[in-house]
């Protein structure tokens, strides 16, 4: 590691220049962005120019402590995404939520794919020749075999639990290659290898063998197998400075392209409004998230922001899927007649300007409407849902609207004016297609089917009690979260709910463990590249149901089960990762989800991830898919292949 480390009096001063730059915006709107950019020639740290390192968020803000670099330790730690897993670190294998550089399969540190036997109790894996660790060493098989040694062999470890309770014990026949017996057939074991967010990262073995506690270990100074080392860090945790290696070519990540960006920069930039500022100054290059206002101010006055999409909405879709997550053990959100009705509630319109102002992209299905989930599952459902229907009343009815997303954009449009597109198309691909109805008719006949009562104006259960659903939410340090599930709370309590905002600053711990009515949350998380469902489907299946009062296992937090759903997930358990079966069950599933409706899907988790061109180009977007641009996965290592140097 290089020791060049900047002291707190010239970071406070670096510091000062930014909020004194920062005071330029508002003085100079609707200046050419030009006038703003900081010179060329300006350090951003002792021997870095300005024009060779890319700055951007780290979502997790202050590190602290910010020497410590065990990412294999249980738990979480916002070092992680501070351009460790990004730059650093590297896995056998990662899966692009977006289109990929060359596919949204890469083997990394892997030759090929893994390599499964027949039923699956096997896994061999080869590895690559050639690759080297930032001081020397060479990577082998040795690296491996050890970290999952390690890893399933050290309690208060990452993994240990999966990996102990599936491995009965590996071979290495040569330096380059690791085979997994496994205690029970698992078609999908790679999976903790592979990279959507962030996977089992590889330790080099000679330097976690001297390690003599494994859980206290800091590996401060981290030796890197990634294209970038550890320059220099904030003590206080407020940045972290990256530095390309002299030798990038030996890593995985150089097979994909050359690496531009000589130094990277992780900051806490502080709260929304402070990276706007910051980004109109050009001294943030890519911001994480802002508020819908936040993007809106961008796109108005600052023309060198760009984002995913190329206007409204701006925002990357992440491949999860905020819902409305009903605990289907409790009375009347035990009868899908009820979980109906209350969907039908909804208007995804008026949740959509809440949350986003509009610049939400809606799902009537069960799986987010990103990456390339439009093409293996939004589209080809289409015709299914314009001719779906379910009972109401005993007859039947339609209850898909297809113009869902064009009312938002219509609405969206009186306030954003021409920000907002008009091709319907171009509207279908950013906004989403349709959503469900927004018609309390049919949701009152629902509830009167399921024989709820309507008492004094409120909706109760069969047998005159009360019927409460207090939505829960995080609270305004998620605000489009939590303006989503003021809404709906709003349009239920409309409709006779007696309902409530119940604003959590953390409320997982109160979802796993099932002590919640409905939560406007997220429990479905996809590879959003490759169809596969089992990535959120393993834990769904009855033989894990765990009842409330019990944490879950995994994401089934709404406790739903159906005979239907563990068939279509043993069918999965029983083919290969790439069979073109899966996507058919893929498409079951959603069926089964769209008529039982254990949740209601609103719309994908929109990131306003924003990006300054002044000193940068290349980054991906629609239109150049080629990974999430959201900084703080795993998979923007390959960012740093496609972004140059703005030479203009």
């Amino acid at each position: 590691m290089n020791k060049y480390r900047l002291s707190r009096r010239q970071f406070l001063k670096q510091a000062a220049a930014v909020t004194a730059a920062t005071a330029l915006p508002g003085q100079l709107l609707g200046v050419p962005a030009t006038v703003l950019a900081a010179p060329r020639r300006q350090e951003v740290a002792p021997g870095v120019l300005r024009e060779e390192c890319l700055i951007l968020e780290n979502p997790s803000g202050t590190v602290l402590p910010a020497d410590d670099f065990n990412r294999w330790r249980s738990g979480y730690s916002a070092v992680w995404v501070g351009g460790l897993q990004q730059l650093a670190l590297d896995a056998l294998w990662y899966i692009d939520p977006d289109a990929g550089v060359d596919g949204v399969w890469d083997n990394a540190l892997a030759a090929e794919m893994p390599i499964y036997n027949d039923d699956f109790t096997q896994m061999t894996v080869k590895l690559r020749e050639g690759l080297y660790w930032s001081d020397g060493v060479e990577f082998t098989a040795d690296d491996l075999y050890f970290t999952v040694e390690l890893l399933k062999n050290t309690p208060g470890m990452q993994y240990q639990g999966l990996f102990d309770g599936s491995i009965d014990h590996m071979e290495q026949p040569d330096r380059n290659t690791v085979i997994f017996y496994l205690k029970a057939p698992n078609s999908r074991f790679h999976s903790a290898f592979t990279v959507r967010w962030g996977a089992c990262y590889i330790m080099p073995k000679h330097i976690w063998e001297q390690a003599e506690d494994p859980v206290a270990f800091t590996f401060n100074p981290p030796v890197s197998l990634g294209a970038y080392t550890l320059r220099d860090f904030d003590p206080n945790g407020k940045w972290t400075l990256w530095e390309r290696r002299e030798d990038w070519q030996r890593t995985s990540v150089a097979l994909l392209g050359e690496v531009s960006v000589k130094y990277a920069m992780y900051i806490d930039p502080g709260p929304s409004d402070k990276r706007v500022i910051a980004q109109m100054a050009h001294e943030l290059d890519v911001i994480h998230d802002i508020t819908p206002e936040g993007r809106i101010t961008l796109a108005r006055e600052n023309p060198s922001s760009i984002g995913w999409f190329p206007s409204f909405p701006w925002a990357h879709p992440d491949p999860t899927l905020p819902a409305v997550i009903y605990n289907n053990e409790k009375p009347g959100l035990d009868k899908k007649e009820v979980r109906w009705a209350l969907t039908l509630a909804i208007d995804i319109v008026q949740v959509a300007l809440a949350s986003y102002r509009g610049a939400a992209t809606i799902s009537a299905i069960h799986v987010p409407p990103t990456g390339m989930y439009p093409e293996y599952y939004h589209a080809p459902l289409e015709p299914w849902l314009n001719d779906f229907t379910i009972k109401v009343g005993g007859e039947d009815y339609k209850p898909y609207d297809p113009t869902a997303a064009q009312k938002i954009a219509d609405l969206a449009r009186e306030s954003l004016g021409d920000l907002v597109p008009t091709d319907p198309e171009i509207i279908k691909q950013y906004i989403g297609a349709g959503w469900w109805k927004h018609d309390l008719d049919a949701a009152e006949q629902l509830m009167l089917d399921a024989g709820m009562q309507k008492i004094d104006g409120k909706w109760a259960l069969p047998d005159g009690s009360e019927f409460k659903v207090p939505l829960m939410s995080m609270n305004e340090s998620n605000p489009t979260m939590n303006r989503a599930a003021a809404m709906v709370a709003e349009n239920w309590e409309a409709f006779g709910i007696d309902t409530s905002l119940d604003a959590q600053a953390n409320p997982w711990p109160i979802m796993t463990a099932g002590e919640y009515s409905a939560n406007l949350a997220w429990t479905i998380e996809t590879w959003g590249g490759h169809p596969d469902l089992f990535f959120f489907l393993q834990y769904w299946h009855s033989r894990l149901y765990v009842p409330s009062g019990e944490n879950a296992a995994g994401s089934n937090s709404m406790r739903w089960k159906h005979p239907e759903l563990d068939r279509i997930i043993e069918e999965i358990e029983m083919i290969s990762f790439d069979d073109p079966r899966g996507v058919e069950l893929g498409l079951e599933f959603c069926k089964l989800a769209v008529q039982e409706m254990p949740i209601t899907p609103l719309m994908a988790y929109n990131v306003f991830t924003t990006m300054d061109t002044t000193y940068f180009t290349g980054y991906p977007s629609i239109d150049e898919p080629y990974t999430d641009p959201v900084p703080n996965w795993g998979n923007t290592k390959y960012m740093f292949v496609k972004i140059k140097p703005n030479t203009m």
